[in-house]
């Protein structure tokens, strides 16, 4: 069986989703597993509404009407007003007004999973309507019921035991099959989410259960490039990696695949392409077990809105495993992401990013044992494969914080970036 996952760019209106028609009609269909996002920016919109909600709102109708509006345009383009699609997803959007009404519960992280996922509830919906309507007959699977997690929201650990069992069960071979990536179940009526992009993990999850041949991953971009174009002129399409080298990337902040991603598929030894939604003729990118680079270049990633701490004794003393260990529980209790490390005899610095907006809360705490200084709004920069070129491109373009080197990697913490004037 094949799998392939389709980000929210390549479902973003009606023309995108006959395109996604036209690509399994060229690549085949049969034995193929799809797991697919939110339409668009739709996660965004449904953070919103998620926050709206939170914190009692006026403008939480207004939110509902917004992604409303943007899926029903998408309907309408699809589908005759009287086609049964249109009932299906008005009753998912009243099971979220029923929620509202009935919730209890005050915890944003709970909300935010029992929430957040109707996007891609919607989106499979609508796709698995449109193609059995265009004879690529399919099955809907709920993910909610597949994919069993504990009830750690907005970050949930699969249970592989239970999640591998279900999709054993579930999913047989000759057909096609449509689910949500990003959302996962602790029961049958709590859902979790597996962490903002999960998609790719939720893919890789479902190729590891179904044994697959392989997974493809549809982007807006040719393949695996050596940089972000968002921040770097000049990138090149790397035509293979390793999955070692992939996992570093995704480590260092490449926004091509998630982090979580490359493991189950490594212990299966599944191949990993990543391909262009708009250019099907282009072979993409191959990622897979013990294959080199190709073409071996610099490879630059982009980390924004980091915070650089500096972490000393208030007595002066020495930066020893005790302290450290100290700072890190505290960076686990308030789900701080360390990017990079450095310490020295007597500091410890150490870039991170504060997803749940923790970090005031954070240096609160720190402050009561050590001297703290920080900046914020710095970002990270790191050059896999590097040359004394690519570090004097870093060096000219921006005011240095922070600088860590290996044989393969160097990083920067760095302020005042202009990513536009990279050109590499």
């Amino acid at each position: 069986m094949k799998v392939f996952k389709f980000g929210g760019a390549s479902i973003k209106d009606a023309k995108n989703i006959v395109n996604l028609a036209n690509i399994l009609k060229s690549e085949g269909f049969q034995d193929t597993f799809l797991v697919i996002s939110a339409m668009g920016k739709m996660t965004n919109a449904f953070e919103e509404i998620v926050l709206s909600y939170h914190t009692n709102s006026d403008d939480l109708d207004e939110k509902i009407h917004f992604v409303k509006k943007y899926h029903t345009a998408i309907l309408q383009e699809l589908f005759q007003s009287s086609h049964s699609i249109f009932d299906k997803i008005k009753t998912l959007f009243e099971e979220m007004n029923c929620f509202f009404t009935q919730n209890k519960n005050s915890n944003y992280d709970y909300i935010y999973d029992q929430i957040v996922g109707f996007a891609e509830l919607i989106s499979t919906l609508i796709i698995s309507s449109y193609l059995n309507d265009i004879k690529i007959t399919n099955t809907w699977l709920d993910a909610r019921k597949l994919i069993k997690t504990n009830y750690h929201f907005r970050n949930a650990v699969v249970n592989w035991d239970l999640t591998d069992d279900n999709i054993t069960k579930m999913v047989t071979s000759d057909s096609l099959y449509i689910t949500q990536g990003f959302i996962g179940g602790a029961t049958n009526t709590i859902s979790t989410t597996l962490g903002r992009e999960g998609s790719d993990y939720s893919a890789a999850i479902f190729a590891f259960c179904l044994h697959a041949e392989s997974l493809t991953i549809w982007k807006d971009v040719p393949g695996v490039l050596n940089a972000d174009p968002r921040y770097f002129k000049n990138t090149l399409l790397l035509e293979q990696i390793s999955y070692r080298e992939a996992l570093e990337l995704a480590f260092y902040g490449a926004s091509i695949i998630h982090p979580k991603t490359i493991k189950p598929l490594e212990n299966k030894n599944i191949p990993l392409y990543v391909r262009s939604f708009t250019n099907i003729e282009g072979k993409g990118t191959l990622i897979n077990k013990n294959i080199p680079i190709s073409p071996l270049t610099a490879c630059y990633t982009y980390k924004a809105n980091q915070i650089l701490i500096s972490i000393a004794a208030k007595d002066f003393s020495f930066m020893i495993e005790h302290n450290i260990s100290h700072i890190f529980k505290l960076f686990t209790e308030y789900k701080i992401n360390v990017n990079l490390i450095q310490n020295s005899a007597i500091s410890f610095s150490v870039c991170i990013e504060d997803p749940y907006n923790e970090f005031d809360n954070l240096f609160k705490e720190l402050l009561k044992h050590y001297e703290i200084s920080f900046h914020k709004s710095v970002n990270l920069i790191s050059i896999r494969h590097f040359t004394e070129e690519d570090i004097r491109i870093v060096l000219l373009s921006n005011t240095i914080l922070l600088r860590q080197q290996s044989n393969e990697t160097i990083q920067f913490v760095v302020k005042d970036t202009k990513p536009h004037i990279f050109s590499i």
